[in-house]
């Protein structure tokens, strides 16, 4: 009976020595403790060329966020996972240049009104050099999807925080200040600025 009390109570601190091991693994393996010991990187890499496309958007106003994001995963057994990022991003109002066709000049005389594209808002990201994750709680082991997530509803809610802060205005404004002087002064007309609705 106490050979079986003592192979269980060996059995029980070689499992306890062993959890101790894979935590502590897990705490230095994210640190640069281990940097030291590496030599260099070798990267490989074959870009092939996709597609070539041409653009015609005129960017007018880029609009930067900072913003801490709290996102929560919703379990039903385990514990709410939750990560806390600090993200930085950006979002750009333009006008779309192609869409201008003859029908949208008209002149007067000496003066001339360009009928412009409606602005839009033709880009949103995160600057993921510029974002970084503060902390994550009972992710286990899906940690990266739980980032992956809080990225995504981040990258949702710049594109929203533009919207909402009037980006769209703030690029018919700027189409207005920058586009008629130089138009003027290419023509030698005067110039008048509208928006297709």
């Amino acid at each position: 009976m106490s050979k079986l009390i003592n192979a269980l109570f060996r059995l029980f601190i070689i499992a306890v020595l062993v959890a101790g091991l894979i935590a502590i693994w897990e705490q230095i393996r994210g640190n640069s403790v281990l940097s030291r010991f590496r030599r260099s990187d070798n990267t490989t890499q074959s870009i092939v060329l996709k597609e070539i496309t041409a653009l015609g958007k005129l960017e007018l106003v880029k609009y930067t966020f900072k913003n801490i994001v709290e996102h929560e995963q919703v379990n039903t057994f385990l514990p709410n996972a939750n990560a806390v990022l600090i993200v930085e991003g950006e979002a750009t109002g333009c006008i779309d240049l192609t869409r201008i066709s003859p029908a949208n000049i008209t002149t007067d005389g000496d003066s001339v009104t360009v009928q412009l594209p409606k602005p839009e808002l033709c880009g949103w990201k995160i600057n993921h050099d510029r974002s970084r994750v503060y902390d994550t709680r009972f992710s286990f082991l899906d940690d990266a999807q739980l980032v992956s997530d809080a990225y995504r509803k981040a990258e949702q809610q710049v594109k929203q925080s533009a919207l909402n802060g009037g980006i769209l205005d703030q690029t018919r404004r700027n189409a207005d200040r920058m586009l008629r002087p130089l138009l003027e002064r290419i023509s030698g007309k005067k110039i008048g600025l509208t928006f297709q609705e």
